[in-house]
């Protein structure tokens, strides 16, 4: 007969039965605990985030107005109209370019700065810090600076580009060069940001793997293709989920440097949905655009998951 978990006592079924019972009550007790625990921050979630996000859908079926009390159910007609409206397909259009142009080159900085101070150097503390100062500070402000910068006559850029006997540019004004001066920005401001998430995952390496390839005779290319990269690959996987979800929904830079303009060259689908709903007054309109860009994103997202998070291995 099996002895009980106290010393010199027996055990019978009838004492395994209770004890077995009380275990499964102590864990639904204690599951009970965690649950009441979390309901306040589960009730604030749902109140103030989950809530409005559905709500968003059944808005986006009306014609409803900021300023009209009453709406009306229109099925998917905004979605139809959404489908002939030649400014959102523009604003479509604006946000790929966007994403397109600055996603690449902010990784590749990110991972170019992280790999520069993952070292024990002195004084690398300060270069970190330096480089995520703008992570922190307002876009807003940003903006606000960055917009003085590219001034057309006391700009700093043009200063430096007259400085070499260049022709200044009119970067705010200008079809060709707006996007290309938000884009600049934006990888300046959060490129900080990823060059962590990278410095995190570099330090995560173990430093024997480059050792034993010292003592093979590797070299620094041989060892980034074969170690660095390979083992980074759940970390770029990471950054580019998040960097794919922040670019598509860039607004505050487009909001104060140049409105959508020059001639709606800068208007993405987040500035064309704050247009509809703050200045047009068109809630539901603005609400389908919503609910395409969450769908939108969504299926970005599980594309990516796809095709190049099912090839990421987690294995050290």
């Amino acid at each position: 007969m099996a002895l009980d978990a106290r010393p010199g006592v027996k055990s019978t079924p009838a004492t395994t039965k209770r004890r077995v019972g009380f275990m499964a009550r102590k864990r639904v007790a204690e599951a009970l605990q965690a649950y009441l625990f979390l309901l306040p921050a589960a009730a604030i979630l749902f109140t103030f985030q989950y809530l409005p996000a559905i709500d968003v859908f059944r808005i986006s079926l009306t014609n409803r107005l900021l300023l009209r009390p009453t709406a009306k159910f229109i099925g998917f007609d905004n979605y139809v109209r959404l489908w002939n409206d030649g400014r959102f397909w523009n604003a479509v259009w604006n946000t790929f370019y966007f994403v397109a142009a600055s996603v690449p080159f902010q990784m590749a900085l990110a991972l170019l700065f992280a790999m520069a101070l993952a070292t024990r150097m002195r004084g690398v503390g300060i270069f970190r810090t330096t480089f995520f100062l703008p992570v922190v500070t307002s876009m807003v402000a940003v903006s606000v600076v960055w917009e003085w910068l590219y001034h057309p006559s006391i700009g700093l850029f043009n200063e430096i580009i007259k400085l070499f006997g260049g022709t200044p540019i009119d970067w705010l004004s200008d079809q060709q060069w707006a996007m290309p001066a938000i884009i600049l920005l934006i990888i300046w401001k959060g490129t900080g940001y990823y060059m962590v998430i990278y410095l995190a995952g570099l330090l995560d390496i173990p430093n024997e793997y480059y050792e034993a390839a010292k003592i093979d005779g590797a070299s620094g290319w041989s060892m980034f293709r074969h170690i660095t990269w390979p083992l980074l690959a759940p970390t770029t996987y990471l950054i580019l989920v998040l960097q794919m979800i922040n670019s598509f929904q860039v607004f505050s830079s487009v909001y104060v440097m140049t409105g959508g303009g020059p001639l709606r060259s800068t208007e993405v689908v987040v500035y064309y949905l704050f247009q509809r709903a703050f200045e047009s007054l068109e809630f539901g309109y603005a609400s389908a655009i919503s609910v395409v860009m969450f769908v939108f994103l969504v299926i970005v997202t599980i594309l990516q998951r796809v095709f190049v998070g099912s090839r990421v291995s987690y294995d050290r």
